[in-house]
């Protein structure tokens, strides 16, 4: 008998235990898409981590360490230690080999959102993932003092439309405030599309803004009644910004970059640190390897309880096969053809398995990839199956055929003893 007449008979062997093999098909089905899910997820993790920010050449704070400045400067996580005046600011923005900058002033919070105080570059050149731009729900980019724009998540969490009122917290990114400007509210006048990034989770507001609620707390504390300075009276002389906390940079030329940023690292007016976020990055996902391990434990632990499946079915289906392996010795198959036949089933089995499961997963995506993005920042893009993802199947194939020997063997030794009697 040939091949194909053996992977025929295999095939009409699976159809004839219609239950058995569905059992062992959605079992099998359920580990490779729970393996491929994580696979999924942890690359969406990392791709979101990486592209936070992208389009930046280089970002530039007061001298601290280079994972410090990327935190709260990207994941508005933790606080500067110093401020970049701003004539150190004008000077380096002011370079022939600087296209854009993007100016950051931070330490003031809105019930446990991040308060960002930045400029117009910041809506026409921050970019993220592959080079996408910021877009609005709905409203605009702010333009008066006391406009703010909020994050997706800020929106939602809040229950903010354009039009709500923000009371600003003096000095407070999280839990419960003490002091508030609640002498100089803001009006939401935008709210942006979800970005699956840091983006999200911050309200946006000028830099003129962020000195007008300070204009009267020089103290460090506010002001008495009487010494407040009303919205009405702030002239725009009064709210020159005179110190921003970081700002992003991009060169016109990528080579200037490496030498603008050594000019940058050795600047002789303020001590200042220039990183490529790029790089850091990196570095920093390095750093949180643990978490990466895990879910590679998870996924392989997945992998396994598949196969494991997989044999405990074939295994447990020997015993109820007994006398069709003894009718086919009797017509003639040898016992490498009863191994043969073993093989073949397991070769259907698992094709069929990673078939069912690659179709699932892609159908998973597509119906939750919105919601992915919306509620937990993982945005899936491309490619639909990774190298890993690919391997992982090719690993799943190989291994259950490798497994499917165990059953195979012991059929090849009950054949050999059983022959056609009524015991069977």
């Amino acid at each position: 008998m040939t091949k194909i007449t053996w992977l025929r008979l295999a095939w009409k062997s699976l159809n004839n235990r219609k239950f058995s093999t569905v059992l062992t098909v959605f079992s099998m089905v359920v580990s490779l898409v729970l393996l491929m899910s994580v696979e999924r997820i942890k690359r969406a993790a990392e791709d979101g981590f990486r592209q936070s920010v992208s389009g930046v050449d280089l970002i530039v704070g007061a001298r601290t360490g280079s994972m410090q400045l990327v935190l709260y400067s990207v994941f508005n996580i933790g606080q500067a230690t110093q401020n970049v005046s701003i004539e150190s600011y004008d000077e380096i923005r002011n370079l022939p080999e600087v296209e854009w900058t993007i100016p950051y002033s931070l330490g003031d919070g809105h019930k446990g959102f991040r308060v960002v105080a930045t400029n117009q570059d910041f809506f026409k050149f921050y970019k993220f993932r592959s080079q996408e731009q910021i877009e609005f729900a709905s409203g605009a980019p702010f333009k008066d003092y006391f406009d703010v724009v909020i994050g997706a998540d800020v929106a939602k969490t809040l229950g903010y439309v354009v039009g709500s009122d923000v009371v600003v917290a003096h000095g407070v990114t999280s839990g419960v405030a003490i002091q508030e400007h609640s002498d100089k509210p803001f009006k939401v006048v935008g709210v942006m599309k979800p970005t699956g990034t840091p983006l999200d989770r911050a309200l946006y507001i000028s830099l003129e803004a962020m000195e007008a609620i300070h204009i009267d707390w020089q103290s460090g504390s506010a002001p008495s009644e009487e010494k407040q300075i009303k919205a009405s009276d702030i002239k725009p002389e009064m709210v020159k910004p005179r110190a921003i906390t970081s700002f992003f940079l991009r060169t016109k030329n990528r080579i200037e970059t490496l030498k603008l940023q050594r000019w940058i690292n050795e600047y002789k007016e303020e001590p200042l640190l220039a990183v490529i976020p790029g790089v850091v990055l990196s570095e920093l996902w390095t750093s949180l390897s643990m978490i990466e391990k895990v879910l590679k434990t998870l996924s392989f632990l997945v992998m396994a309880v598949g196969l494991i499946s997989m044999l405990i079915a074939i295994m447990t289906s020997l015993n109820e096969r007994r006398r069709e392996m003894a009718i086919l010795r009797a017509v003639g198959a040898s016992l490498k053809n009863i191994v043969l036949l073993i093989l073949m089933e397991t070769f259907l089995l698992s094709t069929l398995a990673i078939f069912i499961s690659c179709v699932i997963k892609v159908l998973l995506e597509l119906v939750f990839g919105p919601w992915l993005q919306s509620t937990y920042g993982l945005y899936l893009q491309a490619p639909i199956f990774s190298f890993n993802e690919i391997i992982y199947l090719g690993i799943m194939l190989v291994s259950s055929i490798l497994i499917s020997f165990i059953p195979a063997i012991r059929a090849m030794k009950s054949a050999l003893k059983d022959g056609l009697s009524s015991k069977l």
